[in-house]
Parts: structure tokens; sequence; C-alpha cells
């Protein structure tokens, strides 16, 4: 059951230009959160911007009661949350969404994100890996510039792969070519995803193609955070043409399994 927290920022850290790492004091969203679960987030308390922000959880520190987010400034309110200082409140409703990554029953485990699509992906690793999970984390970016967390994910996989698509930095090329190279060698048995839609899609084509089960984790604009506005919609991939049926992704994901929806 989500809850309403006045939470107080503790840490906060610029890791790029218009890219925030924000740590706040939160015992009661962390305790019940687990990976895939997101937050949304009250900017203002003045009338506008009107609509929470939703926003991923990065890294949970169960011990000491902390919640890390990170958050690229693309608006207004993104904008007005980055001016927040050490010590100032953050108003947070969570954790928020049903589906979440789900590894239990395997063991030889690919996490795979993209861009800004990487940063929910984090918990999911350092979890599996304490866990006694075989984790092969697989970063792509655009070019070095835009390159984020290689140091922390190296600490929670056994094996990283980091790509960018100019070959600036780490490897060259997309990060699903070296995906499907270690499928090809039987290195894999699940695949767990975030990042932009192209890369979802062939993150889903690959598990069509391979018979290996994929999840993905959506990212679409969400009002409510909670089914109610129904701007989060997607369509079920069983749901006939012509009677469509549809599911939330706020509310039923974010985390789906690759075959139930059409992205």
């Amino acid at each position: 059951m989500p809850v309403n927290v006045k939470a107080k920022l503790v840490k906060k850290e610029a890791l790029k230009k218009d890219v925030f790492k924000f740590s706040v004091k939160t015992k009661e969203i962390v305790d019940i959160s687990k990976p895939g679960h997101f937050i949304e987030i009250r900017v203002s308390d003045q009338v506008e911007p009107f609509l929470r922000r939703p926003i991923s959880i990065y890294n949970m520190d169960k011990e000491n009661g902390i919640l890390e987010f990170i958050f690229q400034v693309k608006g207004k309110g993104t904008d007005i949350l980055s001016q927040k200082q050490v010590g100032d409140e953050v108003d947070i409703i969570g954790p928020l969404g049903n589906g979440k990554f789900d590894y239990s029953k395997y063991k030889n485990l690919a996490i795979i994100g993209g861009g800004i699509g990487v940063f929910p992906l984090y918990e999911l690793a350092k979890e599996a890996k304490e866990d006694g999970k075989n984790v092969t984390t697989y970063l792509g970016f655009r070019n070095k510039d835009f390159v984020l967390l290689e140091d922390e994910f190296k600490k929670v996989s056994d094996d990283l792969v980091l790509a960018t698509d100019d070959g600036s930095y780490g490897k060259n090329g997309f990060a699903i070519n070296f995906l499907k190279e270690d499928i090809e060698k039987e290195k894999i048995d699940s695949i767990y995803a975030c990042g932009p839609l192209p890369m979802l899609r062939a993150v889903k084509k690959l598990a069509e193609e391979t018979g290996i089960p994929a999840q993905v984790s959506l990212e679409e604009k969400m009002g409510c955070g909670m089914g109610v506005c129904l701007g989060c919609a997607v369509k079920t991939a069983s749901s006939p043409k012509d009677s469509p049926s549809y599911v939330y992704v706020c509310k039923t994901g974010p985390v789906f399994d690759s075959t139930f929806v059409e992205f």
C-alpha cells in the first residue's frame, strides 16, 4: 500500500549537466519497495505544477532507510525539483506499481538498459547479485558524454558490457547486439530491460526469436500514478484488433512480461 511522506533530502549530487541524484530519508517507503517500483513527487507547494512527477527508484539502503532516485531536468517540474537543497523536504507517494521485476525462477540474468532507462535497473542488479544470481549487465548510451553509472553497475554485476552508438566509449554499437552474442553462447536464461522504445522492441523481438523470457519496464506519461487519469494506457497483446483491451502502466506495470503488452 503506497504511503505519502515528507522525506528529508540528505544528499544531492549532480551526475551530469541537468542530471541529479537525490538521497532521501524515508524508511516507510524503503521497507515496502521492490525493484521496478516507482514514486510520484510533488515538486512544489504552489498550484503549478499541479501534477506529481513519476520517477523510478534507483537504489535503496534498507538498513538506514535511504531511498535514492535519479532524474533528468526536462521541464518546469523537474527544474523546480532540481533546485531543492539538502535539508529540504520532498513530498513523495510510493511505492507505486504492481508489476515488478521477478527473477526468482532464473539463474543467469541479462539486465539491459539504454540512456536514462538504466536508472531503475541498478536496484534490480544489486538485489539479484545479493541473492546469488549471475548478473550480466548491458548498458547503451548515445556517446561518451552520456555515459552514467559505469562504476556503480560494475560493483553489482558479474560482467558489465558498456556500448556507445558511435563507439566513442566502450564497445561500438548497440547494447542489444552484445546481448545477442551472449545468448548464442548460452550464457543467459532471462532478460530484464528498461530504456527507449526501439531498444525495448528489439528486446521483445529477441525474446520471441530465442524463447528466452523477458521483462520490460515501460516509461509512459503518467498523471496520477494510480490508474485514475488513464493517461498511460497500453494495449494488451492478446486483445482482438476490433475490440482492444488496455492496462495501465502505472497500476498494472510498469514492469510487464514482454509478451503481455504491445509497445
